[in-house]
């Protein structure tokens, strides 16, 4: 259950209730969505058009209604010991909420996710980036490498909640007690490191902390030839199960095959830095991966890398959909072929035929993935997809739901699949609260932030939206995206359309 407290407050996401020592304040609906919304954006100023887009969607109603609801929940807050109230009126702009113990400096919550969250009801884990004792750039990617490394053979531990990279990645060289780190991320346990590669051994330092109370659970040092670096990845992993869940068969953890080249490895780590920086970085990135093929053609990650980037040239960098299509599936295939039980294998390849019509065969890959790996962020965040795309809007915000979850400082893109679930369901005021956030608001999912001003009937703001997004994508049209995104379900396919008209979209 997600709850933040603030004096003698405690406001729970889940439930939707205010309570003051532990009694519940009587509060309505909007004021507690209006609550939600001001504590979650963590100091920072929420506009009034953000708010009444978010407790009044799709409606038209007067500036007055909102500070009346303002105004019952200053009453039940009641104001702070020195007079000064927890919500603070930005003259001409909107408001701010002020009293939290700790601030991020912007908004990386929406109002289902504030910056404290409880552990689930399980061993639950973050792997932080490991520290690079070598000092040059040329050995952060392996220590980087480690550390993702270990994040994936965790995820696949039935029983175990692990944090996805990309949010423990969010602490890499910040010093920030563990403590504030598990709280942030709703997880017990923090497993810090640091590793040194020289003159053909590796040397890794690991420790396993319980940041309830912040002591050592279990630490050790490992001083290896560098060829056993991935028999040392396996003894981490067996000892941090070991340490959280106790004892498991073998049986029960998916044996992933390792490459048999360093040099291999080693682009596959570099690739996987850059792909997500820029189209350009990908196409870097992409000449690394078939570097690393050629290397070693029976190391599966290199094949799904190679796949997906070949996916990213036709679907999003404006490269012709054949080869590429082609050469992505036949790599995607290369990779489950080499290691089945590698959920990133499955979910790429249901990703990849979800942009080819392939319905049936998607589910089916996407729920191998999160068989073999229920933690895996990137697969409930792509699946969301696939669910707007069949038109179901309440799986598809569920989906990403999980994903913001187990990646709870995600990349933009998540941003982008909780607005377009959003916009599906009709909740254009929410849309528009995620798709304004600072990790997606200038990428593609603009598009669909001047749909969903457009369904609000803001259509000069949507204008201004769509011109912008016409500025960094000119070929944009409508008849052209619908034959090139997949709809399962006609109508959510229409709904899409209209908005993009109704924002003033070129057909």
């Amino acid at each position: 259950m997600t709850k933040v407290k603030f004096g003698p407050f405690c406001l729970d996401f889940e439930r939707r209730e205010l309570l003051r020592h532990g009694a519940v304040v009587a509060l309505g609906s909007r004021a507690i969505d209006i609550l939600c919304a001001l504590v979650s954006a963590n100091g920072d100023l929420v506009t009034k058009d953000e708010l009444m887009d978010l407790v009044w969607p799709g409606l038209t109603v007067e500036e007055n209604n909102l500070q009346v609801h303002i105004s019952a929940l200053r009453k039940a807050l009641e104001t702070g010991k020195d007079g000064q109230s927890y919500v603070v009126t930005v003259p001409r702009r909107g408001y701010r909420f002020i009293g939290l113990s700790t601030s991020t400096g912007g908004r990386h919550s929406d109002a289902r996710a504030p910056k404290n969250r409880a552990p689930p009801d399980k061993p639950s884990i973050a792997v932080l980036p490991f520290e690079n004792l070598g000092g040059d750039r040329e050995q952060e990617y392996f220590a980087d490498g480690l550390t993702e490394d270990l994040i994936t053979d965790l995820s696949q531990v039935p029983g175990l909640f692990v944090i996805a990279r990309n949010s423990s990645f969010a602490y890499k060289g910040k010093s920030v007690d563990v403590r504030s780190i598990a709280r942030n991320l709703g997880v017990r346990h923090v497993l810090e490191g640091s590793a040194r590669r020289d003159a053909g051994r590796v040397r890794i330092n690991v420790q396993l902390i319980d940041a309830i109370d912040g002591g050592l659970q279990w630490a050790e040092r490992f001083d290896r030839s560098l060829d056993d670096v991935f028999r040392v990845q396996d003894e981490v992993t067996a000892k941090i199960v070991e340490a959280l869940v106790g004892r498991i068969t073998v049986a029960q953890i998916p044996e992933r095959k390792r490459p048999a080249n360093l040099e291999a490895y080693d682009l596959c780590v570099r690739g996987r830095a850059l792909f997500f920086q820029s189209p350009q970085a990908g196409r870097e990135a992409r000449l690394m991966f078939e570097r690393a093929v050629a290397l070693d053609p029976e190391f599966a990650e290199a094949h799904r890398w190679l796949a997906f980037s070949l996916q990213n040239a036709w679907f999003l960098w404006g490269e012709p959909m054949d080869p590429n299509r082609r050469l992505a599936v036949a790599a995607v295939q290369k990779a489950i072929a080499i290691d089945p039980n590698d959920a990133g294998n499955h979910w790429i390849y249901g990703l990849i035929l979800t942009r080819g019509h392939q319905w049936a065969e998607a589910v089916a890959e996407f729920a191998v993935a999160l068989k073999l790996d229920p933690n895996h962020a990137d697969a409930w965040a792509m699946r969301s997809e696939l669910m707007v795309l069949s038109g179901r809007p309440t799986d598809a915000l569920a989906d990403i739901e999980k994903a913001l979850r187990l990646n709870p400082h995600p990349p933009g893109l998540y941003y982008w699949m909780l607005g377009q679930a959003q916009y599906l369901d009709r909740q254009y005021g929410r849309a528009v609260h995620s798709l304004r956030r600072e990790e997606t608001y200038r990428t593609g999912s603009r598009r669909t932030l001047a749909a969903s001003l457009a369904q609000l009937g803001r259509i000069d703001e949507a204008r201004r939206e769509a011109e912008m997004f016409m500025v960094s994508n000119p070929h944009f049209r409508i008849r052209q995206w619908v034959e090139l995104v997949s709809f399962r379900d006609e109508a959510a396919l229409q709904h899409f359309v209209d908005g993009y008209r109704k924002a003033g979209l070129p057909e």
